[in-house]
């Protein structure tokens, strides 16, 4: 039952982190709202109103009113304590467990910023989001041309290793979307010419299932995204295998260019 009042978890360390500090702070909300309409219950009937009573004509208690004030501020304090204590360990990547992949620490240079956190070693598995009306497009590392061109991508469905720190790079391509993986962490904002960056570490296999969290067009309730967590070793093949697709793609484009560079007469078509 309480499930259905917490954020979900499990998935990543972040996530679980969010999970316990709301969990916390619910149950000290919980435990307030039951001492103030605890009390209220009691006054409404041990002071109930009585034929030919005359009830006390109290003006004010300066010890009560000063309790419940320093009281109200020593839990605010307390929650703050709290919250700052665990934002490093939600905002900080940690490093990628020994069995995580190798591509992380060869996804190219990454640098750390007022946005952008690095675990301590400084590697991780660097993936951008690019949110697209309607559908969520996913770059891994590995470029074959100098200029980042010929990367490896998927759409909907990202594919990550377990036991690996990935870093995300969340951007738009044309209006506000938002990245919401609720198992793998919180919600993050994709702006036009803006990027978001958060983290998350998936220690098993397995599949968490997301989608946009804002209202970005028409078709928002379709823009979906899934993470799918596998093995570094079947994440390495499954890599390796986006840029043969994508090499063998490239490869019959250029030569139905080239054919049709030779076509003339009606079967010519002018390249604007």
């Amino acid at each position: 039952m309480l499930a259905f009042f917490t954020p979900l978890s499990g998935g990543s360390p972040n996530a679980n982190e969010i999970d316990s500090l709301y969990k916390i702070t619910l149950y000290v909300a919980l435990v307030i709202f039951l001492l103030v309409e605890g009390g209220l219950a009691y006054a409404l009937i041990r002071f109930r109103a009585r034929k030919g009573g005359v009830p006390a004509q109290i003006r004010g208690n300066t010890r009560l009113e000063m309790g419940w004030t320093v009281g109200a501020a020593v839990i605010l304090v307390g929650l703050a304590v709290l919250t700052f204590a665990k934002l490093g360990s939600i905002q900080n990547p940690a490093n990628s467990g020994p069995s995580g992949a190798a591509l992380a620490s060869a996804s190219g240079p990454l640098y750390a910023s007022t946005e952008r956190r690095l675990p301590p070693n400084g590697k991780a598995l660097n993936i951008q989001v690019i949110g697209r009306q309607f559908i969520w497009q996913f770059v891994y590392p590995g470029a074959s041309e100098p200029d980042g061109l010929g990367a490896p991508y998927s759409y909907e469905a990202m594919v990550v290793p377990t036991n690996t720190t990935v870093s995300l790079d969340i951007v738009s391509s044309d209006v506000v979307h938002s990245w919401w993986m609720p198992e793998l962490g919180g919600k993050f904002q994709a702006v036009p010419g803006y990027h978001s960056y958060t983290w998350f570490k998936v220690l098993k296999p397995g599949l968490y299932r997301g989608q946009c969290a804002l209202i970005c067009g028409r078709g928002h309730a379709r823009m979906i995204a899934t993470v799918r967590a596998v093995p570094p070793a079947q994440f390495e093949a499954w890599l390796a295998n986006q840029k043969r697709l994508i090499a063998q793609a490239n490869a019959a484009a250029a030569e139905a260019r080239k054919k049709l560079s030779t076509q003339t007469g009606a079967g010519q078509v002018e390249n604007p």
